[in-house]
């Protein structure tokens, strides 16, 4: 119905622009302003609904299949945790997990989820910042700027999910495909093996 309404609202305005351009002298500009309402037609018509399932929250938005869903995310769903790095899938700023497997969010366009499937974001992972990769994370201090660190966290997650107690190795192996431009990669690795004791402890 969203989409239905603004698509015949633009219809209205481009029916009155064009009226407009046998009455006023400035032609040029009501000719660009024309186009401008084509083109946003043309993407509008091009949406299609989306359910998407995430942090165990359903959502229906109307985005254009090739929108990455970390755009869908963050400024659809409204979770903006999950940061645009590189927008290539190289640094990992933009980690989520997909069924539980991390993924780079911003190289994922909506027309690839599969029915059903269930997205975790950093929101999602403890309710109250009890995850033991989060009280690790604050024990150790291990942001410094802070932008990757919702994605480290996310990565880190799931190391642990599939190997309860990681070597350095392990972790670097695991960790090396997000990027860290302030270097606190040391803290990190601490970290992970602090919340793999507090795991056992607590299992």
């Amino acid at each position: 119905m969203q989409k239905q309404t603004l698509i015949a609202g633009l219809n209205i305005v481009r029916a009155d622009t064009t009226r407009q351009m046998f009455e006023f002298p400035n032609k040029v500009f009501l000719y660009l302003h024309i186009q401008i309402l084509n083109y946003c037609l043309f993407k509008f018509s091009a949406m299609s609904a989306y359910n998407l399932s995430v942090n165990e929250k359903s959502y229906t938005i109307d985005a254009e299949p090739d929108m990455p869903l970390l755009w869908a995310i963050r400024d659809l769903v409204g979770l903006k945790g999950t940061k645009f790095g590189c927008g290539m899938a190289l640094c990992g700023a933009c980690t989520v997990h997909l069924d539980g497997s991390p993924a780079r969010s911003c190289q994922i366009p909506l027309s690839a989820l599969r029915s059903g499937q269930k997205i975790t974001t950093i929101e999602g992972i403890s309710k109250d910042v009890d995850h033991v990769i989060q009280k690790a994370w604050i024990a150790n201090q291990v942001p410094q700027c802070g932008y990757c660190q919702s994605g480290q966290i996310m990565s880190a997650v799931a190391l642990l999910a599939s190997n309860p107690n990681p070597s350095d190795e392990d972790i670097d192996a695991y960790m090396s495909g997000n990027i860290c431009r302030c270097g606190t990669y040391p803290r990190i690795r601490k970290a992970i093996h602090a919340a793999a004791k507090m795991a056992t402890v607590k299992g």
